[in-house]
């Protein structure tokens, strides 16, 4: 898919922000507590997703978030089919106080990568 500049600029920034965890790591932490944040658009997690994962789609995210999650420490573990939306989700829950919100790099299909 091609993103606009603008979008990419803002992606790529946020990567710069937040730590991205390698898609073999996902399972490790998956078992030591962390939480699996898909904030893809429904369609997309009805599709597929982490077994486990919370959908929280990125277009309110911050408005239901602390609903859904109201523990700041949670490790969170953002993606989306490959690492924007999951490094601007992450990066926008570092911003309300989740110090440990991360993303996936590489996304769902990195994962799904793995076999």
């Amino acid at each position: 898919m091609a993103y606009t500049h603008k979008f990419q600029q803002l992606a790529d920034t946020a990567m710069t922000q937040v730590t991205g965890v390698a898609p073999d790591q996902v399972d490790a932490l998956l078992a030591q507590g962390a939480v699996s944040l898909d904030i893809r658009d429904k369609e997309e997690h009805d599709a597929d997703h982490l077994a486990g994962s919370l959908h929280v789609s990125r277009g309110k995210l911050e408005m239901n978030i602390e609903g859904v999650i109201p523990d700041l420490n949670t490790t969170l573990l953002c993606y989306c089919n490959a690492n924007n939306r999951g490094a601007l989700s992450a990066n926008t829950l570092r911003q309300m106080g989740y110090v440990n919100a991360r993303y996936i790099a590489g996304g769902l299909k990195a994962y799904r990568a793995l076999g």
